[in-house]
């Protein structure tokens, strides 16, 4: 099984809270509360503006319709463990506004289904296909990814989800019902955004998690459920340093628009978005809250 390290930095020494232990899932709130879905269908509203294209561009420096930590130099390294071609099918699950998914099928040739519990990421996940002439080989509909996805067993080729598995409270179920939707030989890729890898206050928790609900894992912990769930670990990665240098880059950008910003998304939400990035950014660049690749096989 392929092993992924990690080394652990001391605590923040402005922390004043105490800490949370390393083997302890934190959920903050709801699984797709009301709360959640309007912080998302407002950013997915605006996803295709000028002002909202331009932040992307500076915090990410390609803009390929994503929100997550995903840049496209990470993306275009992927590809070659996913295997995909013409022919294929790749299910993105936690698809947003699908960008990531079109990329890869741009790229691959390969036909792609991205599932998302927002409706209004979904519309504009079809609205970006049209634009890039990309409708025939992408499909895009609203889906509960917590729950059995409505598809066949050994369906697809490939299935990603990128910066969203810390949605999902029962993890296990999800990664079983991934297995049970690859074909033999196929490959499951997903990171794991807030893997514990340190000590964290209760306040850096609530801020990291206030735009929904989040889970909270200690590392090995994704390890030990891919193979539970019958699949054969090819590779781990730490992306940790690529998701403080997104988040600093994200926080900068909107600052610099922050009173369009405000106009637009209301003081409260931009403000509470600027502390999500700046404690994202922080425990990340101090190593206590890492984000990690796992690309994972189905034998057989």
């Amino acid at each position: 099984m392929a092993h992924c390290g990690v080394q652990f930095s001391p605590p923040s020494k402005t922390a004043t809270s105490p800490p949370v232990g390393l083997g302890q899932s934190v959920p903050m709130s709801k699984p797709n509360s009301p709360a959640s879905h309007g912080i998302y269908n407002a950013n997915y509203g605006n996803f295709q503006s000028l002002l909202y294209e331009q932040i992307r561009q500076e915090a990410f420096g390609e803009d390929i319709g994503q929100n997550s930590w995903l840049t496209a130099d990470e993306l275009d390294r992927f590809l070659p463990w996913l295997d995909l071609s013409p022919g294929k099918t790749l299910l993105d699950v936690a698809c947003g506004a699908g960008g990531p998914a079109l990329r890869i099928a741009a790229a691959t040739g390969c036909s792609v289904v991205g599932v998302d519990v927002h409706e209004q990421a979904v519309t504009t996940a079809i609205s970006i296909a049209a634009q890039r002439g990309l409708s025939q080989p992408a499909e895009f509909r609203t889906a509960d990814a917590t729950k059995a996805l409505p598809f066949p067993d050994a369906t697809f080729e490939a299935i990603i989800c990128i910066d969203a598995i810390n949605h999902f409270p029962d993890r296990s179920s999800v990664i079983a019902d991934w297995a049970r939707l690859l074909k033999p030989g196929g490959r499951l890729l997903f990171t794991d955004p807030i893997t514990l890898t340190g000590p964290l206050t209760n306040s850096e928790i609530a801020l990291r998690s206030s735009a929904g609900f989040y889970l909270f894992v200690p590392h090995g912990y994704d390890q030990r459920l891919i193979g539970q769930c019958g699949l054969h670990l090819m590779t781990c990665e730490d992306l940790t340093a690529n998701m403080a240098k997104v988040a600093e880059a994200r926080h900068a950008a909107r600052a610099s628009r922050s009173a369009a910003l405000r106009e637009i998304e209301g003081v409260q939400a931009y403000d509470g978005q600027q502390e999500f990035l700046a404690v994202a950014a922080r425990v990340a660049r101090e190593g206590r809250l890492s984000r990690f690749l796992y690309v994972s096989k189905k034998l057989g």
